[in-house]
């Protein structure tokens, strides 16, 4: 029986073209850029990767770029890509006027698919338009144990003119800003502080950016954070002693933070055993512990000898 490359349904006729696999491909990574906001008299490059995915070499012929402000990098063409080989492409935007534009970079090869068409958008802003700067621009929280929360401080400066904070977006639900009621007008030369708290939920590195998105020429302002969960420590103090003479009804163990006391009792009844676990230390405390013997009038004895527990930090 002979299949045809065609489907009917309700009267229409699809034909079904075969995928097709080019010897040669060229694959831009990304193929699509925003500069975001630059201001006007400066530059900003970008670098887009260029492979061949094909099985047989690519030969990149000329390019062209459409969108007076955006200009290539340095790069020679012609060039020979040889399968699964890549480069770097440069791009350059530079703003010669305020406000949004938009530019496309363009690529002749041998791909049966050329030309490649890359689009890229940025925002040009004078240096006399409200500004808002975060500093610093990086928050590094370091170590924090999963399940607790470390606090850093930044600073949100305005310049030029007034500037309204609208909003505040976290990438990473870990971090959490505090300390900001917003909308909030910042008038030029002055600062206003806020908190970024790191709270881990799992071991690891984390990292994320608080967007602050305002009024100003250069929005949205960017804090880079980075923190690592670390797992939990649990650490815990095993006592053991002689039992005392006659017939103890049992036992009572106490701890103080310093030499000779004062000392609490830790146990919640009245220990049979000569042998207490006490797992509600700190990290990096140091404690001291003491046994009292009860016998069964419920007479207790004075203080044991004393002996200190260092418990480690991490």
């Amino acid at each position: 029986m002979r299949f045809s490359p065609q489907a009917a349904v309700a009267g229409l006729i699809f034909w079904l073209a075969p995928a097709c696999v080019c010897a040669q491909q060229l694959h831009c990574d990304p193929c699509s850029h925003n500069f975001g906001k630059v201001q006007i008299g400066t530059s900003s490059s970008y670098s887009i990767q260029l492979s061949n995915t094909g099985s047989k070499p690519l030969r990149i012929a000329s390019k062209s770029e459409k969108g007076s402000a955006y200009s290539f990098g340095k790069v020679t063409l012609p060039v020979k890509l040889q399968p699964g080989a890549s480069i770097q492409l440069p791009v350059i935007f530079t703003p010669a006027a305020k406000g949004y534009a938009s530019g496309i970079f363009t690529l002749t090869s041998n791909d049966p698919n050329s030309p490649l068409n890359m689009h890229v958008q940025g925002t040009g802003f004078y240096p006399s338009d409200p500004k808002l700067e975060v500093t610093p621009s990086a928050l590094v929280f370091g170590d924090v144990t999963v399940g607790s929360t470390a606090s850093l401080q930044a600073t949100l400066t305005a310049s030029n003119d007034a500037v309204t904070i609208s909003s505040d977006q976290a990438t990473n639900p870990e971090f959490a800003v505090l300390g900001l009621n917003l909308p909030a007008t910042i008038q030029p030369g002055q600062s206003v502080q806020f908190t970024i708290q790191f709270t881990p939920t799992a071991s690891g590195a984390a990292s994320g950016k608080t967007e602050f998105v305002s009024s100003a020429g250069n929005s949205p302002a960017v804090e880079r954070l980075t923190g690592t969960g670390v797992a939990q420590v649990s650490h815990s103090v095993g006592l053991s002693w002689d039992p005392g003479s006659g017939n103890p009804a049992g036992y009572n163990v106490y701890r103080g933070n310093a030499y000779a006391g004062p000392f609490q009792m830790i146990n919640t009844a009245l220990d049979a055993s000569t042998n207490y676990t006490d797992d509600t230390v700190v990290s990096g405390a140091t404690y001291y512990y003491v046994t009292t013997q009860v016998d069964a009038n419920g007479q207790e004895s004075g203080y044991s000898n004393e002996v200190s527990a260092v418990i480690p930090s991490s």
